[in-house]
């Protein structure tokens, strides 16, 4: 089976620094499941191809286990691309994977032309599907259905497809995305899936899986209709999904609009920057997707992660790498599990606070606990609020009316409960404070999410008084 990776920037051959795989010799390595050999057949300044071949042996499949059966040693691994093609990905490109270029560390940070080609590839699903689960992330697809036999059309289609995708993507998220969409079209593991699984796909998916339109699908196949283990890697992805509704109802046209998450983290960086904060706070921080933000900006000389779930924090940690990070970079940040409505003297004295899709997570007669810990006694000197604008809802088309944009949802709020609210807490802590919208505005319905920049005016005294 076979797979090509093309690209055209320039200079070219620089796709063999972010391989680590020199242009100009033949690499082979020896698999489990056969051999995979790397080789380039175009290596120049206008085009570089790398191609990934890899010949399966049949009886290393079986493994000492056959049972008789023909179909054991009969069938179309050695041929189609599948999960056996993930793996020897995984195993030849494991440092390219991992975004790592000793040589080329920028051009490893950024996205760049590419087109992967895998010219039989197994796809219960068919083109349909592939793009489905491509486009979101990026990628435009073309590709044919190959017949059963070409001299014999009326015979019809057969299972496989000659599959292209191209786009500008960063080549350790091509990887990864191949990595883990590969076996989820063949529908079908040639090992023993075990909970470890859970581990690989979630590192595999770090970044995007969260979000994916289709993220149920390809959990259950990946982890080949387990449906004990599709539960346990759900129940991890969805702190980091964030009000996933936002981005599984936005359609994918040729300019596809950012996700609102994405806008939203924006907006709340933008706020925090007008705050001139260093040392900051993300309260109910979930995953960790502010907090990696804020991780790349060196103004922020302290960042602290809180949040209610143990195992949510893990999954920070985990997204954030915090334990690969140089001691320097490490002393910049630390998690903490708290309940954002009772007192914690450890989110005492910081520049600022954000409470990012928080709020609406809590029942309402929790909110004056949740202010009274925050806005009373940590007192930053700046507090970001944002929560959904419920009235934007009747936008979404495949949200029923009435309902709310997650499951967790204790209640949304329209622009004027919002800002009353802001108003109410303002006044009652000493803090002034300024609502905008956040994402495209609607001239009936306003902004998806509402955000309120809060800034102290009043010490903790002057209000007690």
């Amino acid at each position: 089976m076979l797979l090509t990776v093309s690209t055209t920037h320039s200079p070219a051959t620089d796709l063999g620094y972010l391989l680590v795989k020199h242009p100009e010799r033949v690499h082979t390595f020896d698999l489990s499941t056969g051999t995979a050999t790397v080789l380039y057949p175009r290596a120049d300044e206008q085009r570089c191809t790398m191609a990934l071949l890899l010949e399966v042996d049949p009886r290393r499949l079986v493994d000492g286990k056959a049972d008789g059966q023909l179909n054991q040693y009969v069938n179309d691994r050695p041929y189609a691309a599948s999960s056996l093609l993930a793996a020897a990905l995984n195993r030849v490109f494991r440092t390219a994977a991992r975004g790592v270029s000793k040589d080329r560390p920028e051009l490893a940070a950024t996205a760049i032309p590419l087109e992967i080609r895998v010219p039989v590839l197994r796809a219960k699903g068919g083109l349909a599907l592939a793009e489905r689960l491509f486009t979101p992330l990026g990628w435009t697809v073309t590709g044919s259905v190959l017949p059963l036999d070409e001299a014999r059309p009326e015979w019809g289609d057969s299972r496989y497809l000659d599959l292209t995708i191209s786009g500008e993507v960063r080549l350790a998220d091509a990887l990864n995305h191949l990595y883990v969409l590969l076996p989820v079209l063949d529908d079908a593991k040639h090992y023993w899936v075990a909970p470890d699984e859970i581990e690989k796909l979630l590192r595999a998916g770090e970044g995007w899986l969260a979000g994916h339109p289709e993220r149920p699908l390809i959990i259950r196949r990946y982890l080949a209709h387990s449906r004990a283990l599709a539960e346990r890697a759900d129940e991890q992805l969805a702190p980091l999904a964030e009000t996933a509704p936002d981005d599984s109802v936005a359609e994918h046209t040729a300019e596809k609009p950012k996700p609102l998450n994405l806008v939203r983290r924006t907006a709340v960086l933008a706020a925090l920057a007008e705050t001139g904060a260093s040392r900051v706070l993300d309260l109910g921080c979930g995953g960790g997707a502010l907090l990696g933000d804020l991780m790349k900006d060196r103004r922020y000389t302290e960042i602290l992660g809180a949040d209610v779930s143990p195992r949510t924090l893990e999954i920070a940690e985990r997204r954030l790498r915090l334990h690969r990070l140089p001691d320097r970079q490490r002393a910049r940040i630390k998690l903490v599990q708290s309940a954002l409505t009772y007192v914690d003297e450890r989110l005492r004295g910081y520049d600022a606070a954000v409470l990012m899709e928080v709020i609406e997570h809590l029942d309402l007669p929790r909110l004056p606990a949740l202010c009274a810990a925050v806005f009373g006694d940590a007192r930053p000197g700046a507090v970001i609020v944002t929560t959904p604008n419920v009235e934007y809802n009747v936008r979404y088309e495949n949200l029923p009316e009435g309902e709310h944009r997650h499951d967790d949802h204790r209640f949304e709020w329209t622009r004027a409960e919002f800002a009353q609210w802001c108003d109410t807490v303002a006044a009652e802590y000493g803090y002034t404070v300024a609502v905008r919208g956040v994402g495209d505005p609607d001239p009936e319905v306003g902004t998806p999410t509402q955000l309120a920049l809060f800034t102290r005016t009043t010490t903790a005294t002057e209000v007690a008084a």
